[in-house]
């Protein structure tokens, strides 16, 4: 296990409910919901005080996870959570 400098503790960040999604926050909703959970995911909900920063952050995740002729979706995750562990990213 890797020592590290900073508290093992998430961060807290002021969230909105899903329930208090309007505007543009709605209209990304049906995007961003996790369809295995029915819910949004910490790491996209922690952009619901910036609506034009979460619909950045939804546009590169499709981006980064859109078919390729080399890579699977699959092989684009697991690439992802390598490098999210190798910089003690929780997620």
């Amino acid at each position: 296990m890797r020592d590290r400098a900073v508290s093992d503790r998430p961060a807290w960040i002021e969230v909105l409910g899903e329930e208090s999604w309007t505007g543009l926050l709605a209209e990304l909703h049906p995007r961003v919901v996790d369809p295995a959970t029915g819910r949004v995911d910490h790491i996209m909900a922690v952009h619901s005080l910036d609506p034009e920063g979460l619909a950045a952050h939804d546009a590169v995740y499709r981006a980064a996870m859109r078919s390729t002729r080399t890579l699977r979706k699959v092989d684009r995750e697991l690439i992802a959570f390598v490098v999210s562990d190798l910089n003690d990213c929780g997620y």
